[in-house]
């Protein structure tokens, strides 16, 4: 049977299975909607994330044809993956912020190698060994793409304006920008009554943002044409402040399970990041690249245990932690090393 809870006051949500990963699944929900259902995120594109999407919608007295509109909270693929086959379907529009949405443009225009020869350059002056490069290496000479981002994800045909209501016949909701995550990942206030009554301002669909007990993951916001050196972590803490203040009577994530307490929970949110940064800076007190500053950080398992992909995903996140001591001016790169080494001031 497909794993559906009645949010009430015309809120479902449907767990759409991600295949091979830990989390589980993505909680697509149901919009109900004077113009049809909305859906807000889709879930993995994979046949039987799809055929757990169709049979929640069915069990949600509705059908994939009838989806009236997809919002998207970021563009990665288990929130945005089965955007396209919906559409397909049922002819529904699908928005996104701009940020995003650049960010889907640029994987379907990419040239193929391009993204490797990106990660091949960046993990190399992160300073990852030889071992992590040569598979990087055989793929990008034996024109294997595989594992890499997917170059067929559907391009939005609407924009999510921050700060605007949503053209949503019959509900207010309101977009609100929350970088960190994705440059474009937006949370989607819902700014009605709750209908349990609970006290607060409404209800909130956090995307990856805001989870009731995982600190989604910040990396670096990845774009082989743009130098900017952008502050991925900054983003999302300040983000999660515009976020606590709202009051909203209970968060709607698309992972884990609904729950209340949104401004106790930012506060720890906040409160971890800052621990971590001061256990990075204490780490820093002699100089370590990247990947070396990444292998002594505590991870959810031990680093030898840690997988390939993981490993440079878990990179990229302890870089946007550098830049954020960097900017913050608790860390500086070491003059004259290469790779570069960053160590505390």
């Amino acid at each position: 049977m497909p794993h559906v809870i009645d949010h009430r006051g015309g809120v479902r949500s449907i767990a759409v299975p991600i295949p091979d990963n830990p989390l589980g699944h993505t909680l697509v929900h149901l919009l109900e909607t004077d113009r049809g259902p909305v859906l807000i995120d889709t879930g993995w594109d994979d046949p039987a994330s799809w055929d757990a999407l169709a049979a929640g919608l069915t069990a949600c007295g509705t059908d994939v044809t009838e989806i009236h509109g997809v919002l998207v909270t970021h563009h990665h693929p288990d929130h945005h993956g089965l955007s396209a086959r919906v559409r397909e379907a049922s002819g529904a529009w699908i928005a996104m912020h701009a940020a995003d949405t650049e960010v889907v443009r640029r994987t379907r225009e990419a040239e193929p190698g391009t993204w490797l020869t990106y990660l091949i350059g960046k993990l190399a002056a992160a300073g990852a060994p030889e071992e992590h490069l040569a598979p990087l290496y055989a793929a990008r000479a034996e024109g294997r793409t595989r594992g890499l981002p997917d170059e067929r994800p559907a391009l939005p045909d609407r924009e999510i304006v921050p700060g605007e209501l949503l053209d949503l016949a019959g509900r207010r909701l309101r977009a609100i920008w929350t970088p960190g995550h994705t440059p474009g990942h937006v949370c989607l206030h819902l700014e009605e009554a709750h209908p349990a009554a609970r006290p607060g301002n409404g209800r909130l669909f956090s995307g990856d943002h805001l989870l009731p007990g995982i600190s989604p993951h910040v990396g670096l916001y990845e774009d082989p044409d743009d130098a900017t050196v952008t502050d991925p972590l900054g983003d999302y803490l300040d983000s999660l402040e515009r976020i606590g203040r709202l009051g909203v009577a209970e968060v709607l994530p698309a992972h884990q399970h609904a729950f209340t307490g949104a401004a106790e929970r930012v506060a720890e949110l906040v409160t971890h990041h800052e621990e971590r940064l001061g256990g990075l800076r204490t780490l820093l007190a002699a100089p370590l690249t990247p990947w070396q500053l990444a292998e002594t950080m505590t991870w959810n398992r031990p680093w030898a245990e840690i997988p390939y992909g993981s490993r440079t995903i878990a990179v990229s996140e302890a870089e946007a932690h550098l830049r954020r001591l960097v900017k913050t001016g608790l860390v500086e790169p070491v003059p004259g090393s290469e790779p570069v080494a960053y160590r505390a001031v």
